[in-house]
């Protein structure tokens, strides 16, 4: 399925050339073209077939500066640590705050890349000295990287955690909420020094039995066999990783698209309209956001298979028999460690309760250290991007931090 996906975008290039040449003529002030009859609207379906069919890349933060105090202060980008499946990102800003504190955002991998965070990263860095997981895609890492499962996802997450030391806060947003309440638990139980000051757990699967929704649904309604067989192919040359076996991008998008798919219908109708009548506003806001939206990674297989059992199948954290590398996790051995939970009304990924069910494992936190927020009127995007974010749950989560 991976080669024949391949194969279709290539032979897709031409015409997408083809298209991409023929609507500059048709729009060019100069062309005799633009003046005919329908020009404008050819051309724009002419656009919206090359949105509809390119390539997009693993996008940019784009974060080069802040606000500190009312000043403007630049942000650069630094490596701290690279593996062959992620990277330690730090937001570096040229200004010195030793009182703000550390915070460690663990991307999902998910499917989309961890840019997707964004407007997370962008409503925190004011205030604190941020660093988030950047994932790779695996059809980029060679099989001589060895393989990656969802115990070496928390390996990850520790080894991150400890480069940065005490004292450090941690935001998981959706996937990563199970792997990184096992790695603070197994922290927390080592008597670790670097064990996280407070842990935020946004809108992810703690019990996915708790209202299931469709994707909670797919994953207990065939047996493992099924995804291995349907959903897991080999990268294709000439690729850095061939012969990978990975759960392609395409496919999660394609399920990401389903969900809501008379929406992105809509959307690019109003593409097509826009670019008819020169809405060069309502362009942008489009392609900016699907610029983000469409651009997908694969990921290991070994990890996706793992994520589908032992979280969507079989609740293994929820039901207090989650193993790492032959070692019991036990969330009740986090006492320090403050915990918030966060949840949208809305959310159709994981819904409200799902989350929230991590108060119920850490039971040794003490009730003045643990909140819970749920978000009135927003699904699982608005919980960590958007106004509602920025106005409503991000002011809740700083003020969390700093009590911590």
């Amino acid at each position: 399925m991976y080669f024949a996906h391949e194969m279709s975008r290539a032979a897709l290039m031409p015409l997408r050339i083809a298209t991409d040449a023929q609507s500059k003529l048709l729009r060019h002030p100069l062309s005799p073209l633009s003046r005919l009859p329908g020009a404008r609207s050819i051309a724009s379906a002419y656009g919206v077939f090359g949105d509809l069919t390119r390539r997009y890349p693993k996008p940019a933060f784009n974060l080069h500066s802040t606000v500190c105090d009312g000043e403007k202060v630049d942000v650069s980008e630094v490596i701290l640590q690279r593996k062959p499946f992620a990277q330690l990102k730090h937001f570096q800003r040229s200004v010195s705050r030793p009182d703000d504190p550390k915070l460690l955002i663990v991307a999902p991998l998910s499917g989309h890349f961890a840019s997707l965070l964004r407007g997370t990263v962008k409503e925190m860095l004011p205030d604190h000295d941020v660093y988030i997981t950047d994932w790779r895609d695996a059809c980029r890492v060679p099989l001589s990287a060895g393989d990656f499962g969802l115990d070496d996802y928390i390996d990850y997450v520790i080894d991150f955690i400890e480069q940065l030391g005490p004292d450090t806060h941690v935001l998981a947003v959706c996937q990563p909420v199970v792997p990184v309440l096992a790695a603070t638990a197994l922290m927390a139980e080592d008597k670790n020094p670097a064990t996280p000051r407070s842990l935020a757990l946004m809108s992810g699967p703690i019990d996915g039995r708790i209202d299931p929704t469709a994707p909670c649904e797919l994953a207990t309604k065939h047996n493992l066999a099924w995804f291995r067989r349907n959903l897991v192919h080999p990268v294709p040359a000439p690729y850095p990783g061939a012969m990978r076996k990975v759960y392609p991008g395409f496919l999660q998008l394609t399920g990401f698209v389903n969900m809501n798919f008379d929406r992105h219908i809509d959307a690019y109708r109003g593409l097509f309209k826009s670019m008819r009548d020169k809405e060069v506003e309502k362009i942008r806001r489009h392609r900016e956001f699907y610029d983000e939206y469409l651009a997908v990674m694969d990921l290991p297989a070994t990890y996706y298979l793992d994520t589908i059992q032992r979280v969507f199948q079989e609740f293994h954290l929820a039901r207090g028999c989650f193993m790492h590398r032959g070692r019991k996790v036990n969330p009740a051995a986090i006492e320090k460690t403050a915990l918030m939970t966060i949840e949208g009304e809305k959310d159709d990924i994981s819904s409200p309760g799902q989350t929230r069910a991590a108060h119920k494992l850490c039971v040794n936190i003490p009730d003045a250290r643990r909140l819970h927020h749920l978000q009135e009127g927003v699904g699982h995007y608005g919980v960590f991007n958007g106004s509602q974010w920025r106005e409503s749950i991000a002011p809740r989560l700083k003020t969390f931090i700093r009590e911590a």
